[in-house]
């Protein structure tokens, strides 16, 4: 499939999507990455009400720059775009005061499991203004996470950037989003920028925290679909079996995500 039939199908599908669900309002998370851009112009192809959300955090000025431009590009292109710039710095630094004293240890420092949770409620908080902002305008909150991340190893935060009412590129590697972006003429610096999920001080790269580029992972996420490679896998080469051996130490750590909440259930008793 091109990129082109790639939009044309994906935009068809948010539009029946919303027909059925009686919505016509569209409110998506800009950060400045590709796969959140990519996600606002499809929304904004459909027609539909497209409110893009942008949330600093004691963001990066890059970063935040990046969101602007992507409103900017969204705003001279369509005309049922909206923007809102929403800076969340202050309600998080009252987070982070009251809660930092709860989550360090007796010693005063900060545990790394610590800075994660910390990193994860910038996400969570996000979500909450998504959510504010779509059920106030009727709408529904349109997911950006691609299949490797979403599906293969569970790079998202569980009720943050995973709390979302659809997800259009779900099912689209993240060199497929790049090809979707580059079809629509996003803006360069986009599509160059290294992908990041802007949660952290130090404004880490998604392939620093997860040790692999999105093409290793794409093709270790192939090895481990393909039946073979759990009964046969000798025809793999020595890096194709410690990239494999990485994916799925990253997925297993992060299959919690992935799968239903756990019930207890009492079943005919």
């Amino acid at each position: 499939m091109t990129p082109k039939q790639r939009i044309k199908h994906i935009t068809k599908w948010i539009k029946n999507y919303a027909k059925t669900a009686n919505v016509d309002t569209l409110v998506v998370g800009i950060s400045g990455g590709i796969d959140s851009s990519v996600v606002s112009t499809l929304c904004a192809e459909t027609g539909l009400k497209t409110t893009v959300v942008q949330m600093p955090i004691r963001q990066n000025k890059t970063l935040d720059n990046r969101s602007s431009q992507q409103a900017t590009w969204l705003l001279e292109r369509y005309k049922n775009v909206t923007h809102i710039n929403v800076d969340l710095t202050t309600i998080f630094n009252a987070f982070d005061k009251k809660l930092s004293p709860l989550c360090s240890k007796d010693d005063g420092d900060t545990t790394a499991t610590s800075e994660l949770a910390f990193a994860n409620s910038r996400a969570r908080l996000r979500m909450m203004t998504l959510y504010q902002i779509a059920q106030a305008h009727c709408g529904i909150v349109v997911g950006t996470g691609n299949k490797v991340e979403d599906f293969g190893v569970g790079f998202f935060t569980k009720y943050g950037d995973g709390g979302v009412d659809i997800s259009p590129i779900g099912d689209c590697l993240k060199t497929q989003v790049w090809d979707m972006g580059r079809d629509f003429g996003l803006p360069q610096e986009i599509i160059d920028a290294p992908p990041t999920d802007g949660l952290w001080a130090d404004d880490r790269t998604d392939e620093q925290q997860l040790g692999m580029t999105y093409a290793e992972l794409e093709h270790a996420m192939e090895l481990h679909n393909n039946d073979n490679c759990v009964w046969n896998p000798f025809p793999f080469t020595k890096t194709e079996k410690e990239q494999l051996r990485q994916f799925r130490q990253l997925r297993a750590r992060n299959l919690h995500k992935m799968t239903p909440i756990p019930v207890c259930v009492f079943g005919n008793i």
